[in-house]
Formats: structure tokens, C-alpha cells, sequence
């Protein structure tokens, strides 16, 4: 066996100690360096160890200190560290132009009995439009995650249509409502409704225990509906939460006294809510006596976010972070579910959590300008 002798400069000792010491690199590189580290017969090493100390220090066997040193001698630091460099050359089966052929495929229709593209149905695909001679449903895989493609997944959601007058009208009405300061005369309140399952558990869960989490059982049993009204005012971080078991009209003129009544010195409330059959002033008629109804419709304004523009209803934000914080588990009667609400909703008050609305009319007409109506001559 030859003898190969390590000297390391400055340079290089100062870049293995600090590989050596970060921990943000592979095991095997880490050894690599401390073998060299170790057998160093530089200037700048005070004492060099010898193989079979080493060996016994690191529990690896000489001839690995004897390859890495080779290495070292033969090849330099780089390969030392990394190992031995390939002498066989891949050729590299894909280009640029078919990266763009596979692109555009998996951003079209699956074909006819498929619901959706799969890695191998690509694969299959692409052989067959002679895009390639041959490949596999991992190199496939390989290209989408690169270009940050997932055909296979699919998000729903309402698309308004183009070019609508009476949309952009309603957006741009409630954009103008979320500009205005906060004045406790004129609230702007957002109110939005959601159903809520209750289910119950068939059997006990199994608790978290240390490198154990919490167990479930799948089967669970459903014990009907309830229904969550919310209403928040964004630039005071105050909302509050009734859960109902109906969604009735009388159940959402209720809702509105109780609004109605944690503004008692408001002049009128500035409503923003969906446009549903049960979000009218007629709920409240026949709910109460006219007298009555008059009385409380007169306290507010109300402001329609347009149809297929929910998302304009800041109230939706917050029954998005009571789903994740506190509605997510399985909540079997609505007593439970109401005591549960209640802790979240004195919770949330008392951080006084705002919503930080950006979006304006002025940027509605850049970014969603094919929702304009487009003026002739």
C-alpha cells in the first residue's frame, strides 16, 4: 500500500473546521473532514494523529482513512470530501422544448375516461405523441416538481363573469366602505354565516404521549347541524359569535338585534354581508312587529358584497381562523360547540385582532380589469 501524506494550508484547515463544526452538511462529508483534519502533516498541525487512532476514535476502519487520503493526494479537497468522481457520463434525455411539450400537456384536459393527469399517464403520453422515444413516471415527476407543476390537484372556486357592470359596481362599493376610518358613529361592520357538523366519537381517543401523537378512530358518529353567524368590526378588533340550530330568517333578524345592541350609540351600523334570500329587510317584518322592524332596520346600512364575491366579505377571514382555531375537532352537541365559541371569541377580543385590509378600487381595476365592462367607440 503507498503512503499518502495530508498537508493541508491555512485555507484549507480553516474550510474543514468549519464544515467540520456547522453540522449542515452530510455525515459522510463530516467524517471525510475530520480524517483529514486528523492526519494532517502540515505546517500549521501541531500533533498528527495516526491511522489507528483515528480508527478507534471515529469507528471507521483504516483503509477508509487510507481511501480518503488517497483521494486527497490524487484527486484534492473536493473529491476527498465528496468521493470519487463518476467517470460515466449520463446523457441527458430531455431538453428545454420538451419540458415545454410536457408543460403544456399537463396544464390541458386529461384525455377521455381520466379525470385527471397522472405521472404515468403523462409518461404514457408524451411516448405516444413521439414527444420522446422513452420515459419514466420519475423523471416526469423530476420535470413538474422543478418547473412547481401538480396537475393532478385541482381547486374549486366561484369564477364571476366577465365583463359584468352590476359585479364590478358591488366591489367597488364595498372597496370604498373598507377606506373609511374608524368612527365609532358609522361601525362597518362584516357579517357572514357558516353550517357546523357535529359528530361524535364512536370510541375513546388515545392521547399524545412522548414520540406518540394523539389517536383517533375513523368511525365516528353524526348528530346533525348547527349553524354559525359571525360579525366582526375589522378596524376595532371586536367580533361576536351566535351558533343557532336553524338558519332561518328569524334567526338571522335575532342576529342583528344583538348586533344592533353593542352599538347602542352608533347613529347607523355599515353592514357588509353576502347577498342571501334571508339577508333582507323583510326578515326582520316578519320576525317583529312593523314598529319594531322599522326601528331596527333604520340602525343599519347595508352594503351586498356582489354575487360570486364572497371574498369580499372580510367576516369570511374570521370564520376561516375559528374553523382552524377552535372548530377543527370533533364537537358532538351544539352546547359544547356554543361553550367553545364563546372561550374563542373572548379570547380573540381580548388580543384585539385587526384586519389589515389592503386590497382598493384603484387596484381592483389593475389586476381584475377583464371583470370591466369594455366601452365601444
Amino acid at each position: 500500500m503507498k503512503k499518502y501524506i495530508v498537508t493541508l494550508t491555512r485555507e484549507e484547515r480553516d474550510q474543514l473546521t468549519t464544515l467540520a463544526s456547522k453540522g449542515k452538511h452530510s455525515a459522510q462529508q463530516i467524517l471525510n473532514a475530520l480524517i483529514l483534519l486528523g492526519c494532517d502533516e502540515g505546517e500549521f498541525q501541531s500533533q498528527r494523529s495516526k491511522n489507528e487512532e483515528l480508527s478507534r476514535v471515529l469507528n471507521i476502519s483504516m483503509r477508509k482513512i487510507d481511501r480518503v487520503k488517497e483521494r486527497f493526494v490524487t484527486e484534492g479537497l473536493e473529491t476527498a470530501l465528496s468521493g470519487r468522481t463518476r467517470d460515466r457520463v449520463y446523457p441527458r434525455k430531455t431538453d428545454g422544448d420538451f419540458e415545454a411539450h410536457l408543460i403544456a400537456l399537463s396544464c390541458s384536459e386529461p384525455p377521455e375516461g381520466y379525470s385527471r393527469w397522472t405521472l404515468r399517464l403523462l409518461a404514457d403520453r408524451v411516448v405516444a405523441l413521439e414527444y420522446i422515444d422513452e420515459i419514466s413516471h420519475e423523471t416526469i415527476r423530476q420535470i413538474l416538481k422543478k418547473n412547481e407543476m401538480q396537475p393532478w390537484k385541482h381547486q374549486e372556486w366561484i369564477i364571476p363573469p366577465e365583463h359584468t357592470g352590476s359585479f364590478v359596481a358591488h366591489m367597488e362599493r364595498v372597496l370604498d366602505i373598507y377606506k373609511r376610518p374608524l368612527n365609532p358613529l358609522y361601525p362597518v361592520v362584516c357579517m357572514d354565516e357558516s353550517p357546523k357538523q357535529l359528530i361524535a366519537e364512536t370510541r375513546n381517543a388515545i392521547p399524545a404521549s412522548p414520540g406518540q401523537p394523539a389517536r383517533y378512530d375513523y368511525e365516528y358518529r353524526r348528530c346533525g347541524t348547527c349553524n354559525i353567524f359571525l360579525a366582526s368590526e375589522p378596524l376595532a378588533g371586536k367580533r361576536m359569535v351566535k351558533i343557532t340550530e336553524h338558519r332561518t330568517k328569524q334567526d338571522w333578524a335575532l342576529f342583528l338585534q344583538d348586533i344592533a345592541e353593542q352599538y347602542p350609540e352608533a347613529e347607523r351600523i355599515v353592514l357588509v354581508m353576502d347577498n342571501l334570500n334571508t339577508h333582507t329587510p323583510g326578515s326582520f317584518y316578519e320576525t317583529y312587529s312593523p314598529e319594531e322592524a322599522k326601528t331596527l332596520w333604520d340602525r343599519f346600512e347595508f352594503i351586498y358584497a356582489p354575487k360570486h364575491g364572497s371574498w369580499l366579505n372580510m367576516a369570511e377571514i374570521e370564520l376561516s381562523v375559528l374553523t382552524r382555531q377552535c372548530l377543527s375537532r370533533r364537537i358532538e352537541t351544539i352546547e359544547e360547540a356554543r361553550m367553545e365559541v364563546k372561550a374563542w371569541e373572548n379570547a380573540r377580543n381580548n388580543k384585539n385582532a385587526k384586519v389589515n385590509w389592503q386590497f382598493t378600487a384603484e387596484d381592483a381595476r389593475i389586476k381584475l380589469v377583464r371583470l370591466y365592462p369594455t366601452l365601444e367607440g
